[in-house]
């Protein structure tokens, strides 16, 4: 599940020097847990909203978009140690499910219809926010991932009002941009009462933390190069708003403008190619896909767009080629077994297109895809359940 939610959100950044300090404040943190043999990982992914999350064995993502909004190394330790008391207080294991990974692989397969030469393959507004793959927490549960947080603040030699930074932040960035509400609180509902705990055990309990660092300056230049993004975070951001309001023109404005800015930035290409896909410019949808391809080649959602768009200008050979890339670095998704029965079915092969089709329906599949499948194998003289 976890790598499914890591490549929605386009993957890890490529920048070794930030994970590895993410890591280091993860490590630092999870040695005064309660659960300290949890086999913990942290990253910061490409998504631009503003999130932190994390699955029941530990495994933990930052988005791009909320480290450029922490302002110190005690922030992000705030951060971490919240999703590290979700981990510790099994949160995320009773709110989330096998089922769910099924329901975000067929996110990937919106809609399938009867003519062969017209299918609305992949949706575009499935990845601007949180998926649903992300457990969405109680208020009770996030009062207690605070209050845990705040405990592993202090036993790491933090300030435990450093959760109350983040809290204020999170609030602040609420009022001056309303349209980032429901990504940003997707999976961690905010409320007034959050702050007024948090302000309470940083002047009661952990009172003794208060003029500990909070080690501005160290986490100013590990996080140097990603900062130096800021403006273009921002402006994917926007263009992701816009994307989901439906206006691709006025999104797709914003990104080429990025996109003279930050040529290799992946999220603007996989975006640019998704907002011409969306605007029927497959041509050059393809082109911005195989760009996002070229500069970071193991991730794996340009591969399956890339493959969408070629069965889109028919040619089912080459898309099949780019399934199997996707494949390669992301098993397990369902909506691209659909995928692989429609390219073999263009190409004729229609039991290749029955095995795959069969795969998508007994992992799950449902909706139209289901339908579809279902519909090509009977007439084929299969039987799909």
């Amino acid at each position: 599940m976890a790598a499914h939610q890591f490549s929605l959100d386009m993957g890890a950044i490529q920048d070794p020097k930030v994970n590895a300090y993410v890591t280091e404040v993860g490590e630092r943190l999870q040695g005064n847990t309660h659960r300290k043999s949890m086999p913990y990982n942290y990253r910061v992914v490409n998504a631009n909203y503003l999130n932190a999350y994390t699955f029941p064995g530990g495994s933990m993502a930052l988005t791009r978009g909320i480290m450029i909004e922490l302002q110190s190394e005690a922030e992000l330790a705030g951060v971490l140690g919240h999703e590290l008391g979700h981990v510790n207080a099994r949160h995320a294991a009773q709110r989330q499910g096998q089922a769910l990974l099924a329901a975000v692989a067929l996110a990937t397969v919106e809609a399938a219809t009867r003519d062969s030469r017209n299918r609305e393959l992949v949706g575009i507004g499935s990845q601007l926010g949180a998926s649903v793959l992300l457990a969405s927490y109680s208020r009770e549960f996030e009062r207690e991932a605070d209050s845990l947080g705040q405990e592993y603040l202090a036993r790491a030699d933090y300030p435990a009002a450093a959760m109350v930074m983040v809290h204020e932040m999170l609030v602040r960035t609420e009022k001056e941009k309303p349209g980032l509400l429901e990504t940003m609180f997707s999976s961690h509902p905010m409320s007034a009462e959050r702050v007024r705990n948090a302000r309470a055990l940083a002047a009661s309990r952990y009172s003794l933390t208060q003029h500990r660092s909070i080690h501005r300056e160290r986490f100013m230049d590990n996080t140097a190069s990603l900062r130096a993004l800021k403006p273009t975070i921002e402006e994917n951001r926007n263009a992701e708003l816009l994307m989901g309001k439906k206006k691709m023109t006025e999104a797709h404005s914003i990104l080429r403008t990025t996109l003279r800015r930050s040529p290799n930035d992946y999220p603007t290409l996989f975006r640019l190619a998704q907002i011409n896909q969306a605007l029927n410019h497959v041509g050059e949808a393809l082109r911005y896909a195989q760009e996002a391809q070229n500069v970071y080649p193991q991730e794996a959602q340009a591969h399956k767009l890339v493959g969408v768009l070629q069965m889109q200008r028919g040619n089912p050979a080459a898309a099949l080629t780019s399934y199997q890339q996707y494949e390669r670095f992301l098993s397990g998704d369902i909506g691209v077994s659909f995928l692989k029965g429609l390219a073999h079915e263009s190409l004729g092969d229609r039991a290749l297109a029955a095995r795959q089709f069969q795969v998508f329906l007994n992992g799950g599949g449902s909706g139209e895809g289901a339908t579809y499948a279902r519909e090509r194998m009977k007439k084929w003289g299969l039987t799909g359940r």
